[in-house]
Parts: C-alpha cells; structure tokens; sequence
C-alpha cells in the first residue's frame, strides 16, 4: 500500500509500545507489551501501518452512518480503502482510557502471532499521536449476537437454523482449539461471548476483539494470575473469584454461549423473572430432567431440529458450564463433538457410541 509503511523485521512490534509510551501513564503498558515479547521471542508483524488521514479517509472522518459496533474500548466502522479497493472495518479506540492503550497492544501482538480461518485477520494498525486505531478484515453478516440475540425481523433476517448454529459453535470452537492447542504459548481468549463472534457472507464464524487476551501459563504452570476482565455471566467461577485464568476458563464461556446458540437466551437478560435472569442459572435445574430438555430450545427454531441432537448439545453445554474446571472437557473434544452435530444428514449409531465414549 503506497504510503503505508510495512514492517517485516524481527523487531517490528517495538515500534507500537514506544509510540505508546510517549503518552502519560502508557508506562505500564509498554512494558507490559515487551514482557509479552521477550516470553515469545521474535515476533514478526505482517500488519500495515496506517496514518490518521489514511483511515480518517477510509470512513469519511469517522461518520456516524458508518458505525457498524460500539463497545467499551471504542467504536467500530465500515471503511473502503480505496487503494487496495478493500472494505474493511475500522475499530477506533477510546483515547481517553489506558485500558485503550492496553486493549491496543494486546490485540496487535496476539494476532500479530496466530492466523487461522477461525479468528479475525487483522489488516493493520495506526499509533499517530493519541489515535489508537484497528484495521481488520470486514464481516458482512456482523455478529453472532446480530442474528441470535438482537434479531431484527424488519431487516430481512432470519433465525438461524439448527445447523447454521451447530457449523457456527464448531467453527467458534475451531478457533478456540487453535489458541489454546497450537499457539505456542497457549493464548486465552478471555472475553468468549456472542459479540466477539463475527460471521462472514457464508456464515463461517471468526472470533474478534482479542484486547483481553492472555498469553496462557508455561514453565510447568497450571495457570496465569491476572486482574479479573471480562464480560458478566460469561466468566468462569473459579476465574471470577480467584483471578486464576487457565484455558479451561474460555471453556467455560463456550459453555455459556452455547447455550446462547441453543436456548436464544442472553446470557444475563434483565427483562426476564428474577429466577430466569441468569442463562446458566436458569439452565441447571433442567439439565437433570431429560422430559424439560426441549423447554431450552430457541422457540424461533420452531421445533425445526432432530431432538436428538438438542439432548447431545445440551448435554455438551453442561459438561463446559461444570463448576469444577478440572471437570470440563477441552476444547478440542467439544470441537470433536460438534463436528458431529454440524453434520445436516446424520450418520450412523456408530458415531453416536464414538461421541458418548469420548467424553467418559
């Protein structure tokens, strides 16, 4: 990209915390980011580095028709950068906050080191003055929570079907596998839920907004010991109370999400009665009557699904909400049995003895 400079060296990513650290009280996460380095070792940087004026042309100096998300670091746009002639979108930070700064770093250096077709493809960054900016890949069916939980009927949406969910849970799950199976080391995603699962035009899931991102335990640990961060009700119990983040933490939070995916439910919903605010809550004592397992199914489903498959989700959902997280299974054997449920025309019984006899 004319104009935009790209950085390929070993030491690419220095360049992001030292413009960081120019602002007051960025100290910190500057020295934080080169922690994270030193325990990587190289890192290389494939991202572009933007101006201000680049990106402020991209999205029409960030109009207000172009706003596609908002959340707590910041707000998101629709941007066309017109000469790579791409749509993208433009995730600009909150300047005023230091968690923006940290968000920031985390977010550059963790997909600085993982791509895979589960999780977002960061297109590039800008550091120029204050300005904090993002620049990823652009989902044209936005989130997972735009079609399951904020379902605008008077747009032309649709609810999901039950496979669409399934493909869906397998591919967010795919992604989760991949960081905490492959990177080396483990990354926890630590902010799991519906928002942060973003569809394509085919409906393939890509896990975004990697600010919370922790680099998992190594050296023989069994867990990294961080500030509690994350979203209410999705946080895993021993997470909450301890701090103690282990990847069995984002296990939990798939958990809860499919729950979501299954049920319709947020997972905190202040307009339900008391006793059905809390999805998990809500969920516990039905678990233990096979006869109330079709009360969980989204009433938008209509009926539309194999009851079988609704009990074998159900029944994957609970094994990942268990209060003991030794107890939960890993990821990579909920990807294993979602495979199985995303699959439209059903196998044979054998698969089904394969799936109960991997998760005993």
């Amino acid at each position: 990209m004319k104009g935009a400079k790209k950085y390929d060296d070993s030491g690419a990513f220095s360049t992001v915390p030292t413009s960081v650290s120019s602002n007051a009280g960025a100290n910190k996460e500057r020295i934080m980011a080169e922690d994270d380095i030193v325990k990587n070792g190289n890192v290389r940087v494939p991202a572009e580095v933007f101006t201000f004026r680049e990106l402020a042309s991209a999205t029409e100096n960030f109009n207000s028709e172009l706003l596609v998300g908002e959340g707590g670091f910041g707000r998101v746009y629709k941007g066309y950068l017109k000469k790579t002639n791409q749509i993208v979108a433009v995730k600009q930070l909150d300047r005023n906050g230091v968690q923006g700064n940290r968000e920031f770093l985390a977010e550059v250096l963790t997909l600085s080191l993982v791509q895979h077709p589960n999780l977002v493809n960061l297109i590039g960054y800008c550091a120029d003055g204050r300005q904090r900016i993002l620049v990823y890949e652009y989902m044209h069916n936005g989130s997972l929570e735009d079609h399951l939980l904020d379902l605008d009927l008077d747009i032309g949406r649709k609810p999901l079907d039950w496979y669409t969910r399934m493909q869906i849970a397998k591919g967010a799950a795919q992604g989760l596998e991949y960081l905490h199976d492959t990177a080396n080391p483990p990354i926890i995603f630590r902010d799991f839920k519906a928002s942060n699962i973003l569809l394509d035009q085919n409906f393939i899931p890509k896990l975004s907004d990697f600010g919370l991102a922790k680099l998992g335990p190594t050296g023989g640990q069994d867990h990294v010991s961080t500030r509690v961060m994350g979203t209410y009700g999705y946080c895993a119990p021993e997470y909450a109370q301890t701090g103690q983040l282990t990847t069995k933490s984002d296990v939990y939070s798939f958990g809860v999400v499919f729950l979501e995916i299954i049920s319709g439910r947020r997972a905190i919903d202040g307009t339900k009665p008391p006793q059905e605010e809390n999805l998990v809550e809500w969920a516990k004592p039905l678990f233990k009557d096979r006869r109330k397992f079709t009360l969980m199914a989204d009433p938008l489903l209509q009926g539309n699904y194999p009851v079988k498959s609704l009990y074998q989700a159900l029944a994957v959902a609970a094994m990942c909400i268990q209060e003991e997280a030794s107890t939960r299974p890993l990821i990579g054997d909920v990807v294993t049995a979602l495979e199985y449920l995303a699959i439209p025309i059903r196998a044979t019984d054998q698969l089904d003895a394969q799936i109960q006899d991997h998760f005993q």
